[in-house]
Order: structure tokens, then sequence, then C-alpha cells
């Protein structure tokens, strides 16, 4: 085994940030000592974590508001020359933002760029702050930027090899497909049940507009497509990026499937809201008779 190759990793969190260090780093805190100004702190572009939902941010700053921020983040000095980048600990500082801190405690380290990828993967794995997606990215990472190999991502995160293998899986479904996951519309299961599909993007479609169990989606993808789903896969693979990115923005704000049918030639069609409860359709009429 490539001892250089696997040092960054094989150390780990625990080996640059351990619960002594959080602690001795929160009394020298109390006691005036090691903190930065929160402007001089900023995020890391290569941060394997690109979702942050505002609900929890919120929560979090309110906590900080009351108690302050207990645990520092992890930094390093930026390869940019100014300031500090953080290696762990981006949602900390996100809500320490919005609870209008002026300065935070901080744990320096001299990292790497490699030394901090891999911690930033590991840590937010360790405590599955990530998406399926972006979990499965952040091992495609490590592989590949890395030369790691899945038994030596297993090790460190606390997973089997054969959970990374199937994770990793995941990014050869379509983009659509692998949206539905990152918004929690798809569960794993469901995502690898149609993995190896023909089709998997009508399966999902079909698997989101009602509501499908995995079960169901696994006996779905046995079952062969109908003509109606392959018109409407064809049709979806015809409509030009700015009717696609309404689509996405509608389902987005209604929290519901919207499907756009656009006749350019006379820039006359359809718009389509699928719902699954009675609830969701109380919700849309209230919202339209709210103006």
């Amino acid at each position: 085994m490539n001892t250089e190759r696997t040092r960054g990793l094989g150390r780990g969190l625990s080996a640059l940030m351990n619960d002594g260090d959080v602690q001795d780093a929160q009394l020298s805190t109390e006691a005036g000592g090691q903190t930065l100004p929160i402007e001089d702190i900023s995020a890391n572009p290569d941060q394997p974590r690109r979702v942050f939902s505002d609900g929890d941010l919120q929560a979090l700053a309110a906590s900080i508001e009351e108690k302050g921020l207990l645990q520092p983040i992890l930094v390093r000095p930026s390869p940019t020359g100014s300031g500090y980048q953080i290696v762990a600990g981006e949602r900390r500082w996100r809500a320490a933002q919005i609870a209008q801190l002026h300065d935070i405690p901080v744990l320096i380290r001299e990292l790497t760029d490699r030394e901090t990828l891999e911690i930033g993967i590991v840590e937010n794995v360790q405590r599955a702050d990530l998406n399926p997606v972006e979990e499965a990215r952040a091992y495609r990472q490590l592989v590949e930027r890395f030369e790691h190999t899945q038994e030596e991502i297993a090790r460190a995160v606390g997973k089997s090899r054969s959970h990374i293998a199937n994770m990793m899986r995941l990014l050869a479904l379509p983009e659509s497909v692998l949206d539905y996951l990152s918004a929690g519309r798809l569960s794993i299961g469901h995502a690898r049940a149609i993995a190896t599909a023909t089709n998997p993007e009508v399966l999902a479609d079909n698997i989101v507009n009602q509501g499908l169990s995995v079960r169901q989606a696994e006996n779905l993808m046995k079952a062969p497509p109908s003509r109606k789903a392959l018109e409407t896969k064809s049709a979806n693979t015809d409509k030009d990026a700015d009717t696609r990115a309404v689509e996405q923005d509608l389902s987005r704000r209604l929290g519901l499937d919207v499907a756009i049918d656009h006749n350019a030639k006379n820039e006359k069609g359809s718009v389509t809201i699928r719902y699954t409860k009675l609830e969701q359709l109380d919700d849309i009429c209230r919202r339209l008779n709210s103006g």
C-alpha cells in the first residue's frame, strides 16, 4: 500500500481535530483565546457538501444566539494568501453568520489541498451531512483524484466496501434522476431498483408522480414501458433548456411535479401539475385563490 497516497485519508478528521483539541479550544475561547473575525474566513469551493437546509441553519443559528458557538471550526491558511479557508464546519460558519457573530472559535491547521478535501469528505460522511448524490460524488473524488481504493475509503468512513461501490454506481443514472435523489424525492432504494433499467428517467418520473414504494418500483422496472410512457419520454427530450428550467423552478416552488407542453410555432401550450394527495390539490387551490 502506498503510504503517501493513504496518509491523509488514514489520519482522518479525528487525528486532526480530536475531542481534546475541541475541549482545549473551547477553554481557550472562554478565556479570550483563539478566535477569528468571521469575515476573515471563507468556504472551500471543493467542499463536497452543496445543499444546506434553511430550516436546519435557522435552528442552529437560534441555538448559537442563545448559547454561542460551542464547537470551533477547523480552518487552514487560505491558499490565496488572504484569510483562512474552512476545512470542516461550514454549516456552523453559515449559521454563525445568520446569528450575526463577529468572531468565532477556530482550530488552525497547516493542511494541503489533498488533506483538506479528504477531511471534508470523511467528516461529512461520518456525520451523515451529505445527501446520497453528494456522498457518491465525494467517494468518486477520492478514487479519481487521489487513487484511493474502495477498501481504503470504507475503512476511513466506517462503511462497508459494498456500500461504497453501490453508492458510486448511482452516478451512472441520468442527471434528472440524480436531481430527484438529491432532493429526497427518490430514496436510495428507488434509485438502486431502476439503476440498470433502459429507461430510468421514465421510471423515476412514474415513481415520483405516483408515490410508489421501493417494492412497487422494482415491479415497475420488470414491466415493459408503455407506449404512453415512451411518448412522454420522447416529448421531454425535445424540450428546450428554457422550458425545462421553468418546469424545475415551478416544481421547486410548488413542491410538486410540473410539466410544460409548449408549441414554439404558435406559442401555445399547457401546464400540468401532478399531485398525489387531496391536501396537495387543496394547497394549489389556496395559492391560486390568494392571487
